[in-house]
């Protein structure tokens, strides 16, 4: 038995979920925040067969896409009349990142 965990941006969760249930998978979803951007992302918890964990991640990589923004950066501490102009910067950010755990024991209560 495997515990997979997959930290998915916010916006590809809930197509995450709809993907794994329609496989029949039991799946908890936690919403999160947390990254660069401080933006809400999602924590996808399933356990699975060892033999499952690569159609489970099959579908995180169908589902779960990087994107593109352009942000603000801060502007750095200033001495007074100074001038700062802050250009727009390209990150990347979404996708997945996801843990496959061994399982020591497992039961449905």
């Amino acid at each position: 038995m495997k515990l997979v965990i997959a930290v998915v941006h916010g916006e590809d969760a809930g197509a995450l979920v709809d993907a794994l249930t329609d496989k029949d998978y039991r799946v908890t979803r936690l919403h999160s925040t947390g990254g660069f951007l401080k933006q809400a992302n999602a924590t996808v918890m399933l356990g699975v067969e060892e033999e499952q964990v690569e159609e489970v991640l099959a579908l995180i990589r169908e589902t779960c896409h990087a994107r593109s923004q352009y942000i603000n950066p801060m502007p750095p501490l200033m001495e007074p009349g100074e001038f700062y102009m802050p250009y727009p910067v390209e990150v990347t950010f979404g996708g997945a990142t996801v843990f496959v755990l061994e399982v020591a024991r497992h039961e449905r209560l």
